[in-house]
């Protein structure tokens, strides 16, 4: 049981607890809750319907945690909210679960941090070592791959997928799909350069952000088109991995639609 739990609390009798879990002031625990190892919820924290939060994550006031999805198709299925372990989620973040649309789940990986009043909607996938900044709103079934980053107030159209390590600046609208390594902002948000600081700070050699920067001014600059680009890179011998992975993200990309490679699966 959990280690500590305020007077006032709400649990349903059905919920799992494991041990060590701190419970705050005037939270509400659903029958359907389970709650990992060492985590701690701090007052006023809901969680409602089937929420499987890991250990060791802390979750601030006023976060709501599986609510139903907001789209007009949801026919009340059993669909699922799951957090990893690690997490930080602060102030009224919200994250709804997921619709029956794909694998009936909202997932949120672990180490990640998710700022005051971000908003996470239904079959969104989110990876690891993450960070949304303070009131970023995600629509539904967005997919962002592992050391992202977003800034403050960034909207993310549904279906839109963000590659690690990349960078979206704060009030930017992301309609497209952003690819990995690069640093995004705008109305809509366009590819302006790679994402320097994260590269260093995760220990990318000087060869790989140099050829990512020559893969950039290609395709973003130069204008050259993807396939031309490749050619030029390959002849250069700058196919190593990271330009490999940000060639294959545009090739998906291209391949959907408006932008978005994920697109394609809400088409079919």
């Amino acid at each position: 049981m959990a280690s500590y739990v305020a007077d006032n609390v709400s649990i349903h009798p059905q919920a799992e607890i494991e041990d060590d879990v701190e419970i705050g002031p005037f939270c509400v625990i659903g029958p359907h809750a389970r709650i990992g190892r060492g985590t701690k919820l701090e007052n006023n924290v809901t969680l409602m319907g089937h929420v499987t939060i890991g250990r060791y994550n802390h979750i601030y006031p006023g976060a709501v945690l599986g609510g139903e999805p907001q789209d007009i198709s949801y026919a009340g299925t059993q669909t699922r909210v799951e957090i990893g372990d690690h997490n930080v989620i602060r102030e009224g973040v919200t994250i709804n679960r997921a619709t029956e649309k794909e694998a009936g789940v909202t997932s949120i990986g672990s180490h990640n941090l998710l700022m005051a009043f971000c908003h996470v909607a239904h079959d969104c996938r989110l990876e690891n070592h993450i960070i949304l900044a303070n009131g970023t709103l995600l629509g539904g079934h967005v997919h962002i791959d592992d050391h992202a980053s977003l800034s403050g107030a960034v909207a993310v159209h549904h279906y839109t997928s963000i590659g690690s390590y990349a960078f979206v600046g704060g009030l930017s609208r992301v309609l497209h799909d952003v690819p990995p390594f690069m640093l995004v902002e705008g109305h809509p948000a366009r590819p302006r350069c790679i994402n320097v600081v994260a590269l260093k700070r995760n220990n990318f050699s000087a060869t790989a952000i140099d050829t990512l920067a020559d893969a950039h001014r290609l395709l973003y600059r130069s204008k050259v088109g993807l396939e031309h680009a490749r050619e030029i890179l390959r002849n250069n011998g700058q196919l190593c991995s990271e330009v490999l992975e940000l060639l294959s993200f545009v090739e998906r990309q291209q391949e959907g639609r408006h932008g978005r490679a994920r697109e394609r699966r809400k088409a079919a």
